[in-house]
């Protein structure tokens, strides 16, 4: 199964799973071009989340939502900075845990915990619709937020079922500082030097035409993107694909939105021709 990507550029923009997306891809054989959308930063002001960590040791919330598997490192960061992370943990272990997607699922299993329930949709929408369907009057709720998202329509949708609802941010972006890797980008694939581009969220779409219009090169970046096979992880990223006026070339089939099955599915469809980059080299 390996070198299935053999000769091939992909281009990722993913950012809080870097490493994990490129270690797959290599295993394939792909030569990985990475452009994270931003730098991750912890939060400058780390006394709201000590405040927070303490907070749910010394009485567990009923129930915790994590966001973002980032979220919940950066949380132990601070938990063991502080010397707290044992009790942090139990804490955690007593609360019921609901996951916006697998990412934070795979974080809490790398402290020994599990989620009890995962959220079909990996969205704030698809939090606050998993969330309708449970008894929350009278709980305290701890919500793991990330930055650059409005949270309020989530954090009334929580409130509204009568739970009280605590939030905490534990890191920043620094969106600035990867601005001249995405314009490289974009003329990489404008110059037909990329075998294919692999989206892992719509924040990914949003942020190439964001930064492509600020510099005036929205043109070229759709040239580049009309000549790129565009990989799509799932529904949500090839709607704000659509929303673009662009299509998916590759995307998992049976509803497995996942890195894997999309690597899967990008070595079937990119393996029927060669790797065009090399001629552009």
């Amino acid at each position: 199964m390996a070198d299935r990507l053999n000769g091939y550029r992909i281009l990722i923009m993913e950012t809080r799973e870097e490493a994990q997306f490129s270690r797959l891809l290599a295993e394939q054989g792909a030569d990985v071009v990475q452009c994270p959308m931003f730098t991750i930063h912890d939060s400058p002001d780390s006394a709201p989340i000590e405040a927070w960590i303490r907070r749910f040791i010394d009485a567990p919330f009923d129930d915790l939502v994590l966001m973002t598997g980032e979220g919940l490192r950066r949380l132990m960061k601070v938990a063991r900075r502080i010397n707290v992370d044992g009790d942090f943990i139990a804490a955690l272990g007593k609360a019921r845990k609901f996951a916006r997607g697998p990412k934070p699922g795979r974080a809490l299993r790398e402290i020994g915990l599990e989620p009890q329930v995962t959220t079909e949709k990996p969205t704030s929408e698809g939090i606050a619709e998993m969330l309708s369907r449970v008894d929350l009057t009278g709980h305290r709720l701890g919500l793991q937020l990330y930055p650059d998202k409005d949270h309020g329509r989530l954090i009334g949708a929580i409130t509204a079922q009568g739970a009280e609802v605590d939030t905490v941010l534990p890191y920043v972006y620094d969106a600035q500082a990867a601005e001249t890797n995405i314009i490289t980008a974009i003329d990489e694939m404008a110059n037909g030097r990329i075998d294919a581009i692999a989206l892992t969220s719509s924040g990914q779409a949003r942020r190439l035409f964001e930064v492509a219009q600020a510099h005036d090169c929205e043109a070229r970046l759709r040239e580049g993107l009309e000549r790129t096979p565009i990989a799509s992880v799932g529904p949500v990223v090839s709607e704000e694909l659509k929303a673009h006026g662009l299509r998916t070339d590759i995307s998992p089939a049976n509803e497995a939105y996942f890195m894997k099955p999309l690597i899967s599915a990008m070595a079937a469809e990119l393996g029927k021709t060669a790797p065009r980059s090399a001629a552009h080299r």
